[in-house]
């Protein structure tokens, strides 16, 4: 996963993340950056903020958890809350319609919550520490969106994945959502990760063999096309905790979740 922007990335991010839900045209909410006329937010301040919405702390393993009973988890219940509601009723309209739904769901820190690399690497991104981190396998689920794979599953509708995390890392990546529980539909069929080096051809128009230029946009619109396009499903939600996870289209609805902690543009 590419990470240019790091802490500091929106600083009301913990002010708006109840209202994470968004619908089409409204994907900029939330992502104005500091006014250089005056002084910043303080990063010292942030990163308490920060823990105080996680409610983070270290296990007994030392590693850093959110906790379930934290802001954070209450956002995210009350989106999964949402989302469940309209999963069902959107699934029936569509098979009503002939058509074949379908939820797309990006994977770090949307399924999998990279905390602890956070906490430990003080909100900075380093991509041989980052490699390591996602190749032990073993993060903790984001609260609730395991869960959310299945409830969707167990409704007919089909899932995937669209992740910025690369092909390298695909092994892991599946390793570490069945360990929490999202172990619906991991092949490769249905789970699309960055291939740099030999990108699918409805990349075409910003990646070839070896010249990635897509940007997170293009390649996850891009990715989402092609599953409406040319897989034939419609798309009724998409999941994200990056607002670049969501922009572009080729989706019915997109849920935004909380991550006050980096920005992907």
């Amino acid at each position: 996963m590419h990470k240019p922007l790091r802490i500091a990335a929106v600083a009301a991010a913990c002010a708006v993340a109840g209202a994470a839900l968004y619908g089409a045209g409204a994907a900029t909410a939330g992502q104005s950056t500091a006014n250089s006329t005056h002084e910043p937010y303080n990063i010292g301040l942030l990163v308490k903020d920060i823990d105080t919405y996680y409610g983070t702390a270290p296990d007994a393993g030392g590693v850093y958890q959110a906790s379930p009973t934290s802001p954070y988890a209450k956002d995210l219940a009350s989106i999964d809350k949402a989302a469940r509601k309209y999963i069902d009723k959107a699934a029936r309209k569509a098979v009503r319609k002939g058509e074949k739904p379908a939820v797309v769901f990006d994977i770090d820190d949307t399924l999998l919550l990279s905390l602890d690399y956070e906490k430990r690497y003080n909100y900075t991104y380093n991509s041989a520490s980052w490699a390591a981190y996602v190749n032990k396998a073993d993060r903790p689920a984001v609260f609730g969106t395991p869960e959310l794979v299945r409830y969707a599953q167990a409704h007919g509708v089909e899932v995937f994945y669209n992740s910025g995390l690369a092909e390298a890392q695909r092994s892991a990546a599946v390793e570490n959502l069945k360990k929490v529980g999202a172990d619906v539909g991991l092949d490769a069929d249905h789970m699309f990760l960055k291939n740099a080096a030999a990108p699918p051809a409805y990349l075409g128009a910003c990646a070839t063999p070896g010249a990635w230029t897509c940007t997170t946009v293009q390649y996850k619109s891009g990715t989402r096309k092609h599953i409406e396009q040319d897989l034939g499903y419609e798309i009724i939600a998409n999941f994200g905790d990056q607002y670049s996870d969501l922009d572009g289209g080729f989706a019915d609805r997109t849920y935004k979740l909380p991550n006050p902690t980096y920005f992907v543009g």
